[in-house]
């Protein structure tokens, strides 16, 4: 598509992108309304893993199959990213279990049934897209933060580069991984992104260091440890925005916690409202714009967990001109609403 490359959006999609395409040799400029991933990267639980036998098959399964390779790939290749590969407890599921107290021994009441996924993880996802940055200008990839891209520029049915308040810059492909703000973006080109902002809540609650050793999975709550003495949960929300709704609802989350773990020494330390851009069939859209030569589109939920194969395919495609396969049920268009 050409190797004169914009990406805009430096969340862990973008930073994944702009750090592989240059990698590959690509001249690339990664561009962010903010600095790196400071948007809604930063409101993500970033639980990675793969699909597990049994699970419905659709069209982003071969996209997911192999992300955790991608990520043991990114932490060998990449300078300072680190994963916590500690597993999931998903309580409830599967057959009975006799070790879930020596998984979780601070459980008030360790299922009967569970099931462990010793080679799931999480990240801090504002660390690795950080590190993926350094790593992108380390391969050449230049970073304007702070900008915020007004328009993705198009002459004669192809893009021509984007523009902003008092600048802007040529390019022969333009990546949007903007997440919530891509259908904006893009609908000027004519074309209409099915993505839909999605609510979710990201609680910060400090307690004893060791409380939570895996990702803990129940009909309740997800809740893993993000650094000693510091709990993460994440919660779907559909309620007011204002500061005491949130703060209600993070105080009745510190009570779940308390109820299921042995400890009423839980604090709630911070609630963080983010905004999950969520396409309408809950597919990943990853693929050229129909209609604009050279302009391409990366917007996807679990981002976090996607990031370095999709990073590596859209790379191998916008720079090395090979289409993937496994992003083959999941281009733009193609009767997707």
């Amino acid at each position: 598509m050409g190797t004169r490359i914009v990406v805009v959006g430096a969340g862990i999609v973008g930073a994944a992108v702009a750090y592989e395409a240059a990698r590959a040799g690509g001249d690339v400029v990664l561009i962010d309304k903010a600095l790196p991933g400071s948007g809604v990267t930063a409101d993500s639980f970033a639980w990675i893993g793969e699909p597990r036998s049994g699970d419905a098959v659709d069209a982003s399964t071969a996209l997911r199959r192999g992300v955790l390779r991608d990520w043991r790939r990114w932490e060998a290749d990449v300078p300072g990213l680190q994963v916590r590969w500690r597993g999931v407890l998903l309580c409830g599921e599967g057959e009975p279990i006799t070790d879930a107290a020596r998984l979780e021994p601070h459980l008030r009441e360790p299922p009967a049934h569970a099931v462990f996924l010793e080679s799931h993880g999480a990240v801090d996802p504002v660390a690795v897209t950080q590190a993926l940055v350094r790593a992108a200008r380390s391969h050449g990839a230049r970073l304007m933060a702070n900008t915020a891209v007004a328009a993705v520029l198009a002459r004669d049915g192809r893009v021509a580069g984007v523009r902003w308040s008092g600048g802007g810059v040529d390019a022969d492909t333009v990546v949007v991984a903007a997440g919530a703000d891509a259908p904006a973006l893009l609908s000027p080109l004519g074309f209409d992104l099915p993505v839909n902002p999605s609510p979710a809540l990201l609680m910060r609650f400090a307690a004893p260091p060791g409380l939570v050793r895996t990702l803990v999975v129940t009909p309740e709550l997800e809740v893993r440890e993000a650094a000693d003495g510091e709990l993460l949960v994440a919660d779907a929300y559909h309620g007011e925005t204002d500061h005491d709704e949130l703060r209600q609802a993070g105080e009745a989350m510190r009570r779940r916690l308390v109820a299921t773990f042995d400890t009423h020494a839980v604090q709630l330390l911070g609630v963080r409202l983010g905004t999950r851009p969520m396409p309408a069939d809950g597919l990943p859209l990853i693929g050229p714009v129909p209609g604009v030569e050279g302009a391409y589109v990366a917007v996807m939920h679990s981002g976090v967990t996607l990031a370095p194969s999709a990073g590596r395919l859209i790379a191998s495609e916008v720079v090395g001109g090979v289409d993937a396969a496994e992003l083959a049920g999941l281009r733009p268009g193609h009767g997707r609403t």
